[in-house]
């Protein structure tokens, strides 16, 4: 099951004894569905939980005679969608009006007068997403969105929204294959949304993988830097080994000045430690900063010893 079809199921859990606020949520599931209008009222999803929420609420607040069906889909072979109709025309008529429309209008809209107070809003807000409504896993990206069958649909969705007192809410919208998309980016607003739609457990679910992410993504920064480090470290201590081993080759390790001398058969000792510890090791200790001077210094002795052991064959 998915994170989506999780909150679905809770959102179906609600109960609620308020006759307004069931036909509110009614009302978004039907209005936008896949069919709504005097002569049709189909709703389709596939979530079992939506459509046994959807028959409840129509026939305890209407009783009309309804139709269910269901189907695998094709494409997926996996998901079944499930159909709910009302199959008289009379009854389709009796709803459609009820709810406040009426067949002369050019196209739908959100008519206010259903959603009589906040609780109202949230309940159809909640029909709304229970209908076309959908929230990405958590784990891969944090993306909430209602596909709405009509661009006026989706600006009157976003104008409730918008309206919401308890939440800052900001959706933006977005046309996809003849729908209009209204959808939220980002955790917070997405938890926001889910909460005021009347899914805690599941906003919670989200705050808890996003801690979850963080303290990975913590991890993985600090062992990247680790790892970093190290290399670093070990390209340049087989830097100065390589320059060590070419003093000892030319002029010899007892050639170099007492300080030098001390610090290249501790690195010869020690190929793994920082500047920082061999530093300290060293009698008396000495700081990084003076740990990577010397090196420097052996460094341009290896350099000068091996232009002149250049020059040697040369002449």
């Amino acid at each position: 099951m998915s994170f989506s079809s999780d909150v679905k199921k809770e959102l179906c859990l609600i109960r609620c004894f308020d006759r307004d606020m069931l036909k509110a949520e009614l009302y978004g599931m039907l209005l936008f569905g896949k069919s709504f209008s005097q002569q049709s009222i189909v709703f389709t999803t596939e979530s079992s939980h939506a459509v046994r929420r959807a028959a409840f609420l129509l026939e305890n607040l209407y009783m009309p005679i309804i139709e269910r069906q269901s189907a695998l889909r094709v494409r997926t072979g996996e998901s079944r969608l499930y159909r709910l109709s009302v199959v008289g025309e009379d009854d389709c008529k009796r709803i459609f009006e009820d709810f406040g429309h009426n067949g002369a209008q050019v196209t739908l809209r959100v008519n206010r007068a259903n959603l009589s107070g906040e609780e109202c809003a949230a309940a159809f807000v909640r029909g709304v997403y229970l209908s076309c409504g959908s929230v990405s896993d958590p784990m891969k990206s944090y993306h909430a969105e209602f596909c709405a069958p009509h661009k006026n649909l989706s600006v009157d969705l976003c104008k409730i929204l918008t309206e919401v007192t308890e939440c800052t809410f900001t959706p933006k919208t977005v046309r996809r294959n003849g729908s209009y998309i209204v959808y939220f980016k980002g955790s917070e607003q997405i938890c926001d949304l889910l909460t005021y739609m009347g899914a805690p457990i599941q906003a919670m679910e989200i705050m808890g993988t996003k801690a979850v992410k963080q303290v990975r993504n913590n991890v993985n920064r600090r062992i990247n830097s680790e790892v970093a480090n190290i290399t670093k470290v070990a390209s340049a201590s087989a830097k100065q080994l390589e320059a060590i081993k070419t003093i000892k080759n030319t002029v010899g390790l007892e050639a170099l000045p007492d300080d030098l001398k001390e610090i290249a058969y501790l690195r010869l000792e020690n190929p793994e430690m920082s500047l920082r510890t061999l530093g300290e090791n060293l009698t008396p200790p000495i700081s990084r900063s003076g740990a990577n001077h010397r090196m420097q210094r052996l460094l341009e002795y290896a350099q000068s010893g091996e232009e002149h052991n250049g020059t040697k064959h040369d002449a």
